[in-house]
């Protein structure tokens, strides 16, 4: 039965104990005891049932690696399930339970899956459930459902709350063990901006746990000396309980900060996910020792060596009273040390090695240990926990030797770098027979931007195991000088795979792989009988290596089972896509404040509190919120809008522009970039001056519009849609990061940062030169063009460009002097009855003057030359986006619709998306139609209806007239013109 020992724990305060409840249960512990430390303490074995069989299981590591131990802990609103009891500190009140089992723990209904094994192998389902089909609906997926999941999902809104923290750094270095401590210690006094995290409370690694020496101290105090140089750095941070979870492109970092799951009061945030931007990133993220594969393997009771030494170690905890210890390597070793100094018993060491000489094994052997080269498990005796081995000779098929009678069996199959950081972003591996281990490939390392690697593995995670590898290692890598530590002799390793070698399909059924998802021996060497000989494939179907594992433990060993049975190498077979996060993180951390009314904020512009005193009347726009109007006491809408539109043409009209898409894109290949995402020329646009551009798809349809501004060589800014930004700077991302990657620009969305307003109207200029300060002629800022200047002592950036064919100016500034800016502009427009307008007198102006709006005159199918923009399409460039979906012969077709302007015969306005009403019926019987009205409105200009409309060969029509849809009435008639109805020279804007 595991204990709690008398003496040691180094990481456990004996003076404060803590009270804890599990299944129901109270329990006590210390502070610093694990979940999982402080259940074996009080004798709880079984942690646990698999998630497929049901079986009993207790833990097999003492970190992230650990794939049983998992648990719901909190309660109601701070409910969370799957928690690694091996990583959850005790605490005062803290509640756990068990998951994955019914009606408890003990007693288990779900564990007649395992008495009825042999008819569930590895992707049964997907041969029984296939038949009959009619039960799939109503008998086998409510079945597979409720069978499905690991752990309960929380019932009620979570209380918690997560903040999010932005950080910059030269060197984010990952793991606080040994080789992070020297790599930071180095890159510190080189004066780089250093951020070292730790997933654990403790610093030091394995290191201080096997009690190593370094440059001639323990090493638990030369750790501390470190930490207290480090501390007195103020270029260096470091940060406990904060686990970098993924690396992606471009030095960027996410590491989550737990906060308050340590303790019992839970004021402030939960967790803080940090998004770190790093020069480079230092992966000292350690090793991972593997499981070997016997016959009863998971049976509580055996688990990995050094977790084992960890637990006596670091929190005085006993698995139990006798001890096995199975190995292929020297490192087991030091955990029979460990026990028999803490009083414990180890009966013997089977070691499948046929001679091992290292200095500790014969250490181990004169204390009076029994050492059996050669031997293995044949099977473990026991079923809720060890009872006793079989021993077997690992060369054999399995034939029992003798019985040995111990509560627990330590075991050893080697080292795994853990290189998912390295990984993640795209860093190779290459097998090292030697060590029987995958190492990161120094030679193909993860790529940044430049071409080079950003991403450096150090110490036991690029191969290096001994505490002198290990500093030797990270000194190295680092360009310092190495603490003096002496080398440790140490044996080579006999890979294992299976044990025995020769074992049979009786004991391969027993041998897991894979604790977490029940994956067997067996079932690997099915998949690849079946077919599936692609590691990805095989991982699929057997599920090796799935859901919050990632192949931690089962990884290596699955892939050397592959392997074999495909009669290949491990290198051959290649390793399954290590993705983040390296542990699971939160959706609640993920998404911090982005939840309830913040899950998706309405954006408002600085202006937005002088719109609302004003009695603004709110449009929806994306997730901004426009005034569509200003009515006035007793105004109606309609009425609002003729003022504004009035006012605006006669006077002074302003606009709050701060909505629009602003997106900066800049860099050595900007020119190259913007040629390739707009139909016209971009890179002969004189710095100075803008461009009105259309964007298209693959396809070819038109999908954003809006005018450029080249700001200098290698600058230009973008402006797009309100509703477009987002998805138009999601759009570049796309291209430059998934197909032009090598090309030198970087497109950045500064909508929020701007704020941006229209003067408009005949009395622009004259309100412009009120303010003073710059010169806005027309000689000085012709149509078209822009500058930086001062205005009524606000420096800001002019723009000449006008979507109503007024006089126009739009004039950006910082967000914070935007609404400064506004007042201005009011009160030196008061003497012109300056009048602000919302959006509807937006699009009415703009309609009188034949512009298009994306979302009316475009609906996912329309192409530029469909709304007369051929103008706009560069008859000079190779290629665009949307060029070659352009060429195709469907829209060439003399019937495709064309965009023109109508004018109603009754001066009434056309009804929206009212159908031309064509002659004849189509195949299906219905009336037969020729167009849609794309846009219309009641112009207070003209007096009269105006609309816009695709009307099949329009462009020819010109003149005639064509019958419209209206529900509940007659058709209404209007006459085919151009679509500009206001001002077609351009007088007015060009003045």
């Amino acid at each position: 039965m595991s204990r709690r020992l008398k003496i040691g724990g180094r990481l456990i305060d004996r003076s404060r104990p803590v009270t804890f409840t599990f299944d129901g249960r109270e329990l006590r512990g210390y502070a610093g005891d694990t979940l999982a430390s402080a259940l074996l303490a009080n004798g709880r074995m079984v942690m646990g049932r698999s998630f497929k069989y049901h079986r009993p299981r207790s833990v097999v590591g003492a970190g992230p690696e650990e794939p049983n131990a998992l648990m719901g802990v909190g309660e109601g609103a701070r409910f969370e399930p799957n928690r690694r009891a091996t990583l959850q500190e005790v605490y005062e009140g803290l509640t756990a339970r068990s998951q994955n089992a019914w009606p408890s723990l003990g007693l288990d209904i779900g564990r007649m899956n395992d008495y009825g094994s042999r008819f569930l192998p590895a992707g049964f389902y997907y041969k029984t459930f296939i038949h009959p089909r009619p039960l799939w609906k109503h008998v086998f997926e409510p079945f597979i459902r409720k069978a499905a999941g690991l752990g309960a999902a929380p019932e009620q809104a979570d209380a918690d709350t997560y903040a999010h923290r932005y950080a910059y750094c030269d060197t984010l270095i990952a793991g606080g063990g040994v080789a992070g401590l020297l790599a930071a210690k180095a890159a510190g006094e080189a004066g780089e901006r250093v951020m070292l995290v730790e997933s654990r409370a403790d610093w030091g690694g394995r290191s201080v746990t096997d009690g190593a020496e370094i440059d001639g101290k323990a090493a638990d105090t030369w750790v501390k000396d470190i930490l207290q140089h480090l501390d007195g750095m103020e270029n260096v941070v470091r940060m406990s309980r904060c686990e970098a979870s993924g690396v992606y492109d471009h030095g960027y970092v996410l590491c989550t900060e737990n906060l308050t799951d340590h303790t019992s009061h839970k004021d402030g945030p939960r967790e803080r996910l940090w998004r770190v931007r790093a020069g480079r990133v230092v992966a000292a993220t350690g090793a991972i020792e593997r499981p070997l594969s016997f016959a009863g393997n998971d049976v509580p009771g055996v688990l990995l060596a050094s977790a084992l030494r960890d637990y006596v170690v670091n929190h005085a905890v006993s698995m139990g009273e006798r001890t096995v210890i199975v190995t292929n390597n020297d490192d087991a070793y030091r955990t029979a040390k460990v026990l028999l100094k803490a009083g414990l018993r180890v009966p013997a060491i089977l070691d499948v090695r046929s001679a091992a000489g290292s200095a500790i094994v014969n250490e181990v052997k004169a204390m009076g240990v029994a050492v059996h080269h050669g031997r293995g498990i044949a099977k473990v005796h026991g079923d809720d926990r060890v009872t006793g081995v079989s021993v077997c000779l690992q060369a054999g098929e399995g034939h029992v030797m003798q019985e040995i009678r111990c509560d627990c069996v330590a075991m050893s199959g080697g080292w795994s770098p853990v290189v998912h950081l390295w990984s993640h972003c795209g860093g190779k591996l290459w097998w090292d027979e030697v060590r029987a281990m995958f190492r990161p490939d120094p030679d193909n390392p993860p790529s940044g931007a430049d071409g080079q690697g950003f991403v450096t593995a150090i110490g036991a995670a690029s191969g290096a195991l001994t505490t002198a590898e290990v500093l030797a290692d990270a000194a190295e890598a680092m360009d310092t000088e190495a603490p003096v530590c002496v080398a440790e002799e140490e044996g080579p390793i006999q890979p294992v795979w299976i044990m025995p070698e020769a074992a049979g399909p009786k004991l391969r059924t027993k041998m897991w792989l894979d604790f977490q998802n029940d994956v067997k021996v067996s079932d690997v060497r099915l998949a690849a009988q079946e077919g599936f000989e692609s590691v990805e494939h095989a991982k699929r179907y057997t599920t090796l290596g799935m859901a919050t594992d990632q192949g931690k433990l089962s990884n290596i060993n699955g892939l050397a089972v592959l392997a074999d049975r495909l009669d290949t190498t491990i290198p051959q077979v290649g390793t399954t896509t290590f993705r983040p996060p390296y542990t699971p993180v939160t959706i609640g951390t993920l998404a911090g404040e982005a939840r309830g009314v913040v899950f998706q904020p309405l954006r408002r512009t600085p202006m937005h509190d002088w719109h609302e005193a004003q009695g603004a009347y709110w449009e929806p726009v994306g997730h901004w919120r426009r005034p569509y109007c200003y009515p006035k006491d007793g105004e109606s809408h309609d009425e609002a809008v003729t003022r504004e539109i009035r006012a605006t043409r006669n006077s002074l009209g302003l606009l709050d522009a701060s909505t629009l898409g602003k997106i900066l894109v800049r860099g050595p290949d900007a020119a190259k970039f913007m040629d390739m995402l707009y139909t016209n020329m971009m890179s002969s646009l004189k710095p100075g001056r803008c461009r009105y551009g259309l964007m298209c798809d693959e396809q070819g349809f038109l999908m954003d519009d809006g005018v450029v501004a080249r700001i200098d060589d290698q600058t230009f800014l973008c402006h797009t849609t309100t509703g477009g930004a987002d998805r138009i700077h999601g759009w570049m991302e796309d291209w430059l990061q998934c197909e032009w990657w090598d090309w030198k620009v970087h497109a950045i969305n500064v909508t929020e940062q701007f704020a941006q307003i229209a003067v408009v109207g005949p009395n622009a200029r004259k309100v412009l030169e009120k303010l003073g300060g710059m010169d806005v002629s027309a000689e000085m800022l012709p149509f078209m063009a822009w500058a930086d200047g001062t205005l009524g002592g606000f420096d800001l950036r002019a723009y000449r460009i006008s979507f109503s064919g007024e006089l126009s100016y739009e004039l950006a500034v910082p967000a914070t002097q935007g609404l400064a800016l506004w007042e201005a502009l009011i009160a030196a427009g008061a003497e012109f009855g300056v009048t602000p307008y919302g959006t509807e007198a937006l699009h009415v102006m703009r309609a009188e003057k034949g512009f298009i709006m994306i979302g009316d005159e475009t609906d996912g199918t329309v192409v530029p030359q469909d709304l007369g923009l051929d103008w706009a399409i560069s008859k000079k460039k190779e290629d665009f986006l949307g060029k070659r979906g352009q060429q195709r012969s469907e829209f060439q077709k003399a019937d495709r619709w064309k965009l023109v302007g109508l004018e109603t015969i009754d001066g009434k306005p056309l009804e929206e998306g009212a159908y031309a009403i064509g002659e004849g019926r189509n195949a299906n019987g219905q009336q037969r139609v020729q167009g849609r009205v794309t846009s219309t409105y009641m112009s207070p200009t003209l007096g009269r209806g105006i609309a816009m409309g695709l009307i099949e060969r329009g462009s020819e029509r010109m003149g005639e007239t064509v019958r419209f849809s209206r529900i509940g009435q007659g058709p209404q008639e209007a006459r085919i013109v151009n679509t500009v109805f206001f001002d077609p020279e351009g007088e007015k804007a060009n003045v």
